[in-house]
């Protein structure tokens, strides 16, 4: 095993404790903890996908998957967030060589984020692009160097714009504070406005590039796979927050199981009573599913890793990252059920991982329809 790789592995488990153990007051500040944020530089999620020549860790997204789905245990919007700064420094190895240099200056740990819709505009000057727009849902937006922002860029004699992504420095954006959601509070997930910014040509690419992995100044087989072949990067927090859910849910009804095996009671007529058949179900039914998720999200990983994908396996990928989340929502909204009044208080975990695997699989990427259409059409040879 590639040593980097396995120091990730292991690293993932630290973090999701210190994760798990302000995962309270992160949701209050709508903000990770930056000593949680530190130690997701420190594990090695920034630099894993970087390019090697500016010190980046050779990673693959199998091993990608297994870090996020151990942090995610701890706490859903910590592994996100890990996620998409993995992810986005991959992004990022499409920019020509130039632009790489400035991103990772100042080394590999560079935390990068990212707004791939283009709801920005840039104007073509000379040696680059004049760049202006508002982007919403930027997670981790408070510990970005640098986001990734997508716009519409006018083409000389063409009638339609072009999107086009480009790189911009943390100096040359402002933040506002909108994020107040439900579910996946702790992402700081709030919203960029860049008024004017100057952005040289080496630090953009076409955004058409970038999703099907042209990545022409890196030359790392990992940089060239397409981006639904990769929508594992927000489906494995998902699995992540379904293992932690279990094993809260297996930490409540436990001490119940016991107590009713020691002291069993007669029930009153028409009163209801605990019924270990029905916790025995719960238990192997969300156990398997959660098993089933990770063999199709591990599947997804290692044919990324393979590389040169078959637009059928690419849409394959979207399709099991879909699927497999929706499997996680039904495990986590039947534990939320099963746990019964008395465990779904506030201080309970369970509760904060089945509102942020729910708000999860609300992200446009996870969709099972559009997933299986593009699937469908693969498939059927349309």
């Amino acid at each position: 095993m590639d040593l980097a790789a396995h120091t990730l592995s292991s690293a993932a488990r630290e973090v999701a404790v210190a994760a798990a153990q302000g995962a309270a007051t992160a949701e209050t500040n709508r903000r990770l903890d930056p000593d949680v944020v530190k130690a997701l530089a420190e594990a090695g999620f920034a630099r894993h996908f970087v390019p090697v020549r500016h010190g980046g860790s050779r990673g693959t997204f199998l091993e990608l998957n297994r870090a996020v789905s151990a942090v995610g245990e701890g706490c859903t919007a910590t592994a996100w967030c890990a996620s998409l700064a993995a992810h986005v420094s991959r992004f990022a190895a499409h920019l020509p060589a130039g632009g790489q240099d400035e991103v990772w200056a100042q080394g590999p740990d560079a935390f990068l984020v990212a707004s791939l819709t283009p709801l920005g505009t840039a104007q073509p000057v000379p040696g680059g692009y004049r760049l202006a727009g508002t982007w919403p849902f930027v997670s981790a937006i408070d510990y970005a160097d640098w986001a990734l922002l997508a716009a519409m860029v006018p083409r000389e004699g063409e009638a339609e714009p072009e999107p086009r992504v480009f790189a911009v420095p943390r100096a040359a954006w402002r933040t506002v504070d909108t994020w107040h959601n439900v579910g996946m509070a702790a992402t700081g997930s709030h919203t960029v406005v860049v008024e004017d910014a100057m952005i040289p040509q080496a630090r953009t690419v076409g955004r058409q590039d970038l999703f099907t992995g042209r990545a022409a100044d890196s030359g790392a087989l990992r940089h060239a796979v397409p981006m639904q072949a990769t929508t594992m990067m927000f489906a494995t927090p998902a699995l992540g927050a379904a293992k932690g859910a279990l094993t809260a849910w297996l930490g409540h009804i436990t001490p119940k199981i016991r107590a009713a095996a020691a002291r069993p009671t007669r029930a009153l007529p028409g009163m209801p009573t605990f019924n270990r058949t029905s916790q025995d179900v719960i238990l192997a039914r969300s156990a398997t599913e959660i098993d089933a998720a990770e063999l199709l999200l591990e599947r997804a990983a290692r044919t990324a890793d393979r590389g040169g994908l078959t637009a059928l396996e690419t849409m394959r990928n979207w399709r099991d990252c879909a699927m497999a989340t929706d499997i996680l929502v039904g495990v986590v909204n039947r534990l939320f059920r099963g746990v019964g009044t008395t465990g779904q208080s506030s201080g309970n975990p369970i509760q904060r991982f089945w509102r942020d695997t729910n708000s999860v699989a609300g992200h446009q990427g996870l969709q099972v329809e559009s997933a299986a259409t593009a699937y469908s059409y693969q498939a059927i040879g349309i």
